[in-house]
């Protein structure tokens, strides 16, 4: 109001002195033409999304080398010392396990304890870095499951994905309905990270992955993952498809070396589908976690999760710009990879931005002396720590 009034003062007073002037004068010289510089428009305000990446690249250059690669490791919770690791190691978060839900007597814990418990861990986190930790445990459903186990949180354990679709007149809606539950109820403990759904293609009982699937063809599991994945998203917990690049009809690699030698056309007509449907469907939501399974038609030497090939595969041709993570590096598939232990280095360079495993406090030490000595660079640290904090921020952990 006060620049309109100053405005319309000085018009009035222009006009009143043009009304006040002699008739007898002589008209007053035209002034030169003036060349007026144009007027710059003010600069668009920044996108949402160029806020969230800014508020990325500020939080990355405030952490140390120490607490980028500590943010890398989403490590098994420990027996001991939980909460001093947190601080000690700056740890990116902790995948619960069916000990995690019990106390030192084995006895379920109640859930004020558990929810107590994750919130400890979550209190020391923030008062290292400021950095909310990733909450994982594996609710699959059917053979595998957590959570569910402790009858203090749950009444029942939690469905396969072949029981509820065998109990409902519609799937697709009863995968969601189910994922919608579940994930809430575990969103709700203070878990933010189910590493589900199964994405793997498997139509045979003989297969060792084949419980944990939904048993139905490519098309079929890609409808099933984008029904659970849409679920966890609209939920807001995060998702992990697993095992890229698909299991198959592989052994299991917790005992060993899986070599599959199926061709490279058979995964894209088949088992990256789901994998596609997930990442579409999850919209930075979701992870990927690569299996130890030897793919020889992409990388016949190394297991897919040590693999750079294997990798870039899922970045170029899947398109995924995510989180690619391990499966856990302390199984007997990968243990002999690495002649100096130092296994997690060799996760990095293939191209994973979080790594799973038990021996976190021998591989983080060995992460930060492979930057040290230059065996790995601090881009590939920051690239990844990006990424992962990146999924933080879409799971609404960073503030």
């Amino acid at each position: 109001m006060r620049v309109l009034a100053a405005m319309l003062a000085a018009w009035m007073l222009v006009t009143l002195s043009a009304c006040a002037q002699p008739q007898d004068q002589p008209d007053p010289q035209p002034e030169p033409d003036v060349q007026e510089e144009p007027v710059q428009p003010d600069p668009p305000p920044p996108s949402p999304e160029e806020l969230a990446a800014a508020q990325i690249e500020e939080l990355l250059s405030s952490l140390t080398l120490e607490e980028q690669v500590g943010q890398l490791f989403f490590v098994r919770c420990p027996a001991d010392q939980a909460l001093e690791d947190i601080t000690t190691y700056h740890l990116g978060g902790y995948v619960l396990f069916t000990r995690d839900y019990q106390d030192d007597s084995g006895a379920w814990l109640t859930k004020e304890q558990f929810v107590q418990t994750l919130s400890d861990y979550q209190s020391a986190a923030l008062a290292d870095t400021g950095i909310p930790l990733l909450i994982g445990s594996d609710e699959e459903g059917g053979t595998v499951t957590r959570a569910s186990r402790n009858p203090n949180l749950f009444d029942t354990l939690f469905r396969s994905p072949q029981k509820i679709a065998a109990q409902a007149s519609d799937a697709g809606d009863a995968w969601a309905e189910e994922a919608w539950e579940k994930n809430s109820a575990l969103l709700a403990l203070g878990i933010n990270v189910n590493l589900a759904p199964v994405a793997d293609v498997s139509t045979s009982a003989q297969d060792f992955i084949y419980d944990r699937t939904c048993g139905l063809d490519a098309q079929g599991t890609a409808d099933y993952v984008t029904s659970v994945v849409t679920a966890m998203k609209d939920c807001g917990i995060g998702s992990v498809l697993k095992h890229f690049p698909g299991y198959g009809n592989n052994v299991d690699t917790h005992t060993g070396i899986a070599v599959d030698q199926r061709s490279l056309d058979s995964f894209r007509e088949s088992d990256f589908v789901p994998f596609s449907a997930g990442i579409a469907a999850g919209d930075g939501t979701t992870a990927v976690l690569v299996s130890h399974n030897i793919m020889t038609a992409v990388d016949d030497t190394l297991p897919a999760s040590l693999s750079p090939a294997v990798h870039d595969l899922l970045r170029t041709e899947l398109s995924f710009d995510g989180v690619a993570m391990t499966d856990d590096l302390a199984m007997e598939a990968v243990a002999s990879y690495a002649q100096d232990g130092a296994v997690a280095v060799l996760a990095l360079q293939a191209g994973n931005d979080l790594i799973i495993t038990t021996d976190y406090r021998t591989q983080i030490p060995q992460v930060l002396q492979a930057v040290e000595d230059g065996t790995l660079s601090p881009e590939v640290i920051e690239t990844a720590c990006r990424r992962v904090l990146t999924w933080k921020q879409a799971l609404g952990l960073l503030e």
